[in-house]
């Protein structure tokens, strides 16, 4: 009995990369700038909001035409991506609402983890975005909302040992990347809403020009007071959940991505009664009868 080849994620190349930091540094400065603005500024994330997603969309398509022309996306992982974001989709309004029970963190944290932090970035935010159309959600907060579950996809991703930690071990890691995610996704957002707030308590509310470390004192004031309970919420549901059904959910996840073989080479060989310079229409197989490449 053959050993079962060990799952690879999505391979990020030169060009991927490329763009997932481009995607990046334009999400920190849209998150960020209004702590360095002046009082004068005008600052309104729903004025930049639209800009953030006209630039956002292309760049998200950019990454997928990256990682395609890179050699690590092909038809099956973009159909897989497909089914993914649908199926989180699906799960966002479950608990939408409800004391930030919100379920598809679990499966960003999962996906992310099998598949790899391109993989894992692109997923989050096509997952958002379709979520949002389904739950009417849309609006000036969408894009920065797409950013942040990307980034928490793309974290999980990046988590170390995905040749080597399995198990209740493997488990009880996602689960505490789950839990101190889901706060920083809710920090994350916290601070796009923040800086627009008006009519809070002096020691809660943004004051525009003023230094940032007592702008960011101020805005751990009001994480504290305003959204801990809702992103406790979100913790806890994401670390039950990758407890309970973790385990089931990372072997179909990798049992889909073995057979899918993102990663095998395409080779090609000559058919009884073909040219030599014709490929086999048979695929080529190693002795583990895994699917080698396939034939034109």
């Amino acid at each position: 009995m053959t050993r079962a080849r060990p799952t690879r994620p999505v391979r990020v190349g030169p060009r991927a990369a490329a763009a997932l930091l481009l995607v990046t540094l334009i999400g920190v400065a849209a998150f960020g700038w209004p702590l360095l603005a002046d009082r004068q500024s005008g600052l309104a994330h729903s004025q930049d909001a639209p800009w953030l997603f006209a630039a956002l969309l292309p760049l998200l398509v950019a990454v997928v035409i990256a990682t395609l022309a890179d050699g690590g996306m092909d038809s099956k992982a973009v159909a897989m991506l497909g089914v993914l974001a649908a199926v989180g989709a699906a799960l966002r309004p479950l608990g939408a609402g409800t004391a930030g029970l919100e379920p598809m963190f679990f499966l960003m944290v999962l996906s992310g983890r099998v598949l790899g932090p391109g993989f894992g970035f692109v997923l989050g935010s096509v997952t958002m975005f379709a979520s949002a159309l389904l739950t009417g959600g849309v609006g000036p907060w969408m894009p920065f909302q797409m950013l942040a579950l990307g980034w928490f996809s793309l974290g999980a991703g990046l988590l170390p040992g995905p040749g080597r930690i399995r198990g209740r071990a493997e488990l009880a890691m996602l689960a505490a990347y789950g839990f101190l995610g889901s706060f920083a996704y809710g920090t994350v957002m916290n601070l796009q809403g923040w800086v627009i707030l008006q009519g809070m308590g002096q020691g809660i509310s943004f004051h525009p020009g003023d230094p940032v470390p007592q702008n960011l004192a101020r805005f751990v004031a009001y994480c504290l007071a305003t959204s801990v309970g809702w992103d406790l919420g979100r913790a806890a549901l994401t670390v039950v959940l990758t407890l309970t059904l973790g385990g089931t959910l990372l072997k179909a996840l990798r049992r889909a991505t073995r057979k899918a073989a993102f990663d095998a080479p395409v080779t090609f060989g000559s058919g009884p009664g073909s040219d030599p310079g014709h490929a086999s229409q048979r695929p080529r197989t190693d002795t583990g009868g895994e699917v080698r490449g396939v034939g034109r």
